[in-house]
């Protein structure tokens, strides 16, 4: 019979009811100067497996001097590892590193447990923590194009189809049909229209978002995405500056779902933020283009919060990967405004400085404890400044829509009457200032 084209999950979901799943971590690196980097990712793989139910008994470092086309890993290492394993009781292996559908087909064999990588988890996890239509669409696609090259079914009895049909001998009009296909064609053809349907499904909500965003730029109100690794704070902030009641949770990828909230700053001017989904070292290529829409927002915005977790040893790794998939959303050159976050677990100095050197429009605040808020609402005022222009309009009132939609949107300086006309003094994006330009005097 045919696969149910949705992907089933290699771990078993974390409740009460199920104890959790056991599982050894295991991370390879080339450089011996590379090896504390790589037990930092075996930290967050850890972080990731909890996220996703699943203990961790153990954590493994292998340096090697080549990759082993088969498995990853020489053999020496991996007998080791096997005996690791079992010595540990373990229910599952993750690597770090994503392996090949061979590869893991051949490690499986060899520790005789399942194998998973950190794309895998992150797919777990992104599939637990999904609330919206949207957000079940995308991880689903992702899913399902992860697993279609992952097919492993054994059909030895059923390794074509094959039948008779017609009135048999008495009719005399009997045939054999043709051999037919193999079973795992038919699978490839299932997960392929599994597909096309997800994908037509997201691009109706993806059609939906960008009316949406279209109403917001009619609007001309500024558009600002919080931007980050996930677990920096972007939730927290979004509520600290708005009270917006986003889930928060000490967790990565506490929430999937982009949040928009009206927020005015303190001259006066309203803003859109944007709570967006947290970006993560090796984000599966798969996760990027199944939450484009999503991440989009990104791309849209006028201004960029980036939010760095200065408080994380690896925090100038972790704003690298952010930007690499701001590049990956061809967004790297929009303005942006460096935001370090959790300053007050931060005694790092130095990692201040370097960063502040790297990225140098920062700004420190403490999201938790809502210091440093009123600065980076200077620093958004300024940043916006860039993008207006004052202007002195005279508008007649037969056209008052033009001055409702100025007020509105821009920053009122002065306002009075001259005859059947109103004089405008306003701050203005230059979209709408170039659209009013006709009712400008000097």
């Amino acid at each position: 019979m045919p696969i149910d084209p949705t992907p089933k999950k290699t771990t078993k979901e974390h409740n009460s009811t199920e104890p959790e799943q056991k599982a050894l971590l295991v991370s390879v690196y080339k450089n011996t100067a590379d090896k504390a980097m790589c037990e930092e990712h075996l930290t967050e793989l850890k972080l990731l497996a909890e996220t996703f139910g699943v203990t961790t008994m153990g954590k493994v470092g292998c340096f090697l001097r080549k990759y082993e086309a088969s498995t990853l890993i020489g053999s020496g290492k991996l007998e080791e590892l096997v005996l690791l394993a079992n010595e540990l009781e373990v229910d599952m292996i993750i690597f770090d590193d994503e392996i090949t559908p061979g590869q893991q087909r051949n490690l499986e064999a060899a520790f005789k447990l399942p194998v998973i990588d950190r794309t895998e988890v992150i797919l777990g996890v992104f599939a637990q923590r999904a609330h919206t239509k949207e957000a079940h669409l995308q991880i689903e696609l992702a899913q399902v194009k992860y697993q279609a090259p992952r097919l492993k079914r054994l059909w030895t009895h059923l390794s074509r189809q094959g039948g008779t049909s017609g009135g048999g001998r008495s009719g005399g009009g009997g045939h054999l049909k043709g051999e037919g296909e193999k079973q795992i064609e038919i699978d490839r053809r299932i997960l392929k229209k599994e597909i096309e349907h997800l994908q037509h499904e997201i691009d109706e909500v993806r059609a939906m978002r960008e009316t949406q965003r279209a109403l917001r730029v009619k609007a001309g109100i500024p558009v600002l995405a919080i931007i980050g690794y996930t677990n920096a704070g972007k939730s927290t902030l979004l509520n600290a500056l708005t009270d917006a009641n986003v889930f928060v949770e000490n967790k990565l990828f506490a929430t999937l779902d982009t949040t928009t909230r009206k927020f005015k700053l303190e001259n006066n001017q309203e803003i859109l933020l944007i709570d967006t989904v947290g970006f993560i070292r090796k984000l599966p290529h798969l996760l990027v283009a199944a939450f484009k829409s999503t991440l989009e927002e990104a791309l849209f915005s006028d201004i960029l919060l980036h939010l760095i977790d200065i408080s994380h040893p690896m925090a100038e790794e972790q704003a690298a990967a952010s930007l690499e998939v701001l590049k990956e959303l061809n967004a790297e050159d929009k303005p942006i405004i460096t935001v370090l976050n959790k300053i007050e677990s931060c005694n790092d100095i130095r990692r201040i400085d370097r960063i502040k050197l790297q990225y140098p429009k920062c700004v420190l605040i403490s999201a938790l404890h809502k210091t440093g808020l009123e600065e980076l609402q200077e620093r958004i005022i300024f940043e916006l400044s860039k993008r207006r222009r004052r202007v002195l309009l005279q508008i007649p009132q037969s056209q008052y829509g033009d001055v409702t939609e100025a007020i509105r949107v821009g920053r009122v300086i002065s306002q009075s009457y001259e005859d059947n006309n109103v004089l405008l003094e306003v701050e203005l994006p230059v979209e709408l200032a170039n659209k009013l330009q006709h009712y400008a005097i000097s």
